[in-house]
């Protein structure tokens, strides 16, 4: 069995060589999800933030807050996960500022001050990580070879966590 905390810390490191991820509302919209840029440090801990506009469908389907998911495949396809978790809006001007770059600014016209400025806040909860990779399959396979099956190896290599 991998090892929960391994397999989270792998998920942060993943995620800051490559913050895209898949964000959706469970539940809303046949739980369509749609590409962002995750934004998130130590200081706020199991918290990703994205930037958007207050048009977004997201946006427009909060109440106060929803269920959400996040889906991530890290860039070399060695690992993927399932984040459940609380999504919100929030507009906190210190936290906006805290993650503000030239990539943000170039989706809005006027900047930080631009009305249409949306920072959502997902807090995770229950998670599914899967390690992944070419080790891994070859691994697979051996079992397979010797009677056992690709799926008993497979789920060797998956954990169902909480952050």
């Amino acid at each position: 069995m991998a090892n929960s905390e391994e397999l989270k810390d792998r998920f942060w490191d993943a995620l800051d060589d490559s913050p895209f991820v898949m964000l959706g509302l469970a539940g809303v919209d046949d739980s369509h999800t749609q590409p962002m840029t995750a934004q998130f440090d130590e200081d706020l801990p199991n918290t990703l933030f994205f930037y958007t506009n207050r048009q977004n469908r997201l946006v427009q389907a909060l109440t106060v807050s929803h269920a959400g998911v996040v889906h991530f495949s890290a860039k070399g396809h060695d690992l993927f996960a399932c984040v459940h978790g609380t999504l919100s809006i929030d507009n906190d001007p210190a936290i906006i500022d805290k993650f503000w770059s030239p990539v943000a600014a170039a989706w809005f016209e006027k900047g930080r001050d631009d009305p249409d400025l949306t920072l959502l806040r997902f807090e995770c909860g229950p998670a599914q990580i899967w390690k992944a990779g070419t080790g891994e399959f070859l691994h697979y396979m051996a079992n397979a070879l010797m009677g056992r099956t690709a799926d008993e190896a497979a789920r060797k290599d998956t954990v169902e966590t909480v952050f």
